[in-house]
């Protein structure tokens, strides 16, 4: 559908494009770029554990018949740390049937054949993965994230793509009025699946925590039965004074960013999971499909900036009824406690965040990583574009 406008496009634009940096969903832009004889760059929204897990499972798809249960655990092989995952939870490239699988391959495609990639994550945040997939592929890979600190400004923080549904006032005023550490924010993504039953879970394990807190509701169809039950149950006039819901979208970074804020419940997609990450807010992690259950491995397990609410199961799309509950409101209330609460651990993990943030905006100011690739990048396009002429 759009391949043939944007290559009418590049015939028209004078001087002639020397690069395509096209996200990983655009493959056509594959063939455009090899017609014009220029390189193109693949944008990957996505951390290098989870490229490099992709890249190796794609290696090893054979080894995956081997696992008789969706249930059973595996360990990614040749993997810088040790990660083990369900069939369910390995990113869906890795898998796909009919138009599914011809997706899923383009995508391959495209990603075997592009000169090089950009990655929204930073070296210091995942050095070891950053090293091997810059091996995987031949040194071109340029990590230039976080790409959300590149707005500085209030308003572009708190709209950051979408017009928020809360008053920015509003909300900031909300959160001046509560401890420093003490709210929890709670945005599981644009397209959460979760059933209303699950969702309800989670309601009253937040009023069972007794923790001050923002929800975030958007999404899909259950939206409008889960408001019918915050109103009709009561929920939403038990938890009045301590509790925030905003119905649509959000002043996501602007509310990571505020001193009150102390816990992140996110889907781990991650754009999500690197803004809590950037804010210095440790994570409670609750992966609905594709990649997010990587993102959380590496939140929990190397990094050790997030706690899991225990999800094990993939939300599939169109079981989400048939998969029901997979945390209770007694494992959300446990989970909220173990990130919000003053154990040792919770401290320590505290203090690790806070330093990853710290590391991050150094990453993008002059001198830092991020801001390094990115003219190591610009330089490379300049050198192929020399070569050509």
């Amino acid at each position: 559908m759009l391949e043939e406008p944007v290559e009418n496009l590049f015939k028209e634009i004078e001087p002639r494009p020397s690069c395509i940096i096209a996200d990983m969903c655009l493959p056509f832009t594959n063939r455009i770029a090899k017609n014009f004889g220029i390189p193109k760059i693949i944008f990957h929204g996505m951390c290098c554990f989870n490229l490099l897990c992709m890249h190796i499972m794609r290696q090893h798809y054979e080894f995956l018949d081997t696992i008789e249960s969706d249930k059973e655990y595996f360990t990614v092989p040749n993997f810088p740390d040790k990660a083990e995952f369900t069939k369910s939870q390995i990113p869906m490239i890795t898998q796909g049937a009919g138009v599914w699988k011809e997706i899923l391959d383009g995508i391959d495609d495209g990603d075997n054949t592009s000169y090089g990639v950009i990655v929204n994550t930073f070296e210091e945040l995942e050095p070891a993965y950053v090293r091997d997939y810059k091996k995987v592929k031949e040194g071109r890979v340029w990590s230039i994230g976080p790409v959300s600190l590149c707005n500085k400004e209030g308003v572009d923080q708190a709209e950051r793509g979408n017009k928020a549904a809360i008053d920015q006032e509003e909300c900031v005023k909300w959160l001046d009025s509560k401890e420093e550490g003490s709210v929890l924010y709670i945005c599981l993504g644009s397209i959460c699946n979760l059933p209303l039953s699950q969702l309800k879970e989670l309601g009253l394990g937040l009023e069972e925590s007794q923790r001050p807190f923002i929800w975030v509701i958007r999404g899909w169809e259950k939206y409008a039965e889960l408001l019918e039950w915050l109103s009709g149950s009561g929920f939403k006039e038990r938890i009045k004074e301590r509790g925030l819901l905003i119905r649509g979208w959000s002043p996501q970074m602007l509310i990571l960013s505020h001193p009150a804020v102390g816990g992140f419940l996110t889907h781990c997609g991650w754009n999500s999971t690197l803004e809590g990450i950037t804010s210095g807010v440790p994570l409670l992690t609750w992966p609905l499909f594709g990649d997010q259950f990587c993102n959380e491995k590496l939140a929990v397990q190397v990094l050790k900036v997030g706690v899991r609410a225990g999800v094990e199961d993939s939300m599939s799309w169109g079981e989400e009824e048939k998969i029901g509950v997979l945390v209770d409101k007694e494992g959300v209330k446990k989970a909220v406690e173990e990130l919000m609460g003053d154990s040792d651990e919770a401290i320590e993990r505290r203090a690790r965040v806070k330093e990853l943030g710290k590391l991050a905006h150094k990453a993008v100011d002059g001198g830092g990583s991020s801001h390094s690739n990115i003219t190591l990048l610009l330089q490379d396009i300049m050198q192929q574009a020399q070569i050509k002429n």
